[in-house]
């Protein structure tokens, strides 16, 4: 691994994207680290059943590091590298196909709040707080937030949080469905990560298909997805983790899907 904050254990992939140095702003090693990981699970190169972001200070991202966006010589090249190694990361996380759990502490904002977005599962505490914040700044979106926020809440609502730079409380972030569960602060993490070995230790293809599916839902007509579900369910009853499932619950024993991987 590039990075110690980079691992794999008990089946989870933990990506560390922000520490505590320069107030827990996105660390641009640590994505380029992140994205070098989820490209080897792309590869064949590295196994891993699941995916947890995660940040090592009090919050999981503050957003960009804007001292450095105002030291570098030429701002605008900065910022476009920036961004494309960001979306190389969550591109790279798309392709690996794998269930995305977020321990979403303290802040999530910027850069932050958009790779939230990108979770299949985000945990937060009474303290998490999100907020777009490029407009507070003169910037527009990256890491996706213009593509998967108004997927989440809706496109007028989208462009009202994002132009008008809201802070989302944990309750608000949870009403809107950019967080699935609000715990206390001091076991974001601990959950978070549970939460993480848990998907590892279920039934993959069935997490692929429905991250998948439901992705391809957001443009798809009735009639296409209709055809998509049937050929997936079909595809799945064939496999050894389908056999395995269906095996299991007539036996009435809990499955034991890393067992016919």
């Amino acid at each position: 691994m590039a990075s110690d904050l980079i691992t794999v254990d008990d089946g989870v992939l933990t990506l560390t994207i922000s520490t505590g140095a320069a107030g827990t702003a996105l660390d641009h090693d640590l994505v380029i680290a992140a994205r070098d990981a989820l490209r080897s699970v792309v590869n064949g190169d590295l196994t891993a059943d699941a995916v947890l972001l995660r940040g090592d200070g009090r919050n999981f991202c503050a957003g960009g590091n804007v001292a450095a966006f105002a030291a570098a010589d030429d701002r605008s090249a900065y910022l476009r590298g920036l961004a494309d190694d960001l979306h190389a990361m969550i591109a790279a996380l798309y392709a690996s196909r794998l269930p995305v759990v977020t321990a979403a502490k303290g802040w999530a904002a910027g850069a932050g709040m958009s790779l939230v977005l990108h979770s299949d599962v985000a945990v937060g505490g009474a303290a998490t707080r999100m907020r777009p914040a490029y407009p507070g700044i003169g910037l527009s979106p990256d890491g996706g937030m213009s593509w998967m926020l108004p997927r989440v809440v809706g496109a007028a609502r989208a462009r009202y949080l994002v132009m008008t730079d809201q802070i989302l409380d944990a309750q608000a972030a949870l009403d809107a469905g950019i967080l699935s569960q609000i715990v206390d602060d001091d076991a974001v993490d601990a959950v978070a990560l549970d939460t993480a070995r848990t998907l590892a230790a279920g039934p993959r293809g069935s997490h692929t298909a429905i991250r998948e599916l439901m992705h391809r839902g957001a443009t798809a007509d009735l009639v296409d997805q209709l055809d998509a579900e049937a050929a997936s369910i079909a595809h799945l009853g064939g496999t050894a983790e389908g056999v395995e499932g269906v095996d299991a619950f007539l036996a009435k024993r809990s499955p034991d899907f890393r067992g016919v991987r």
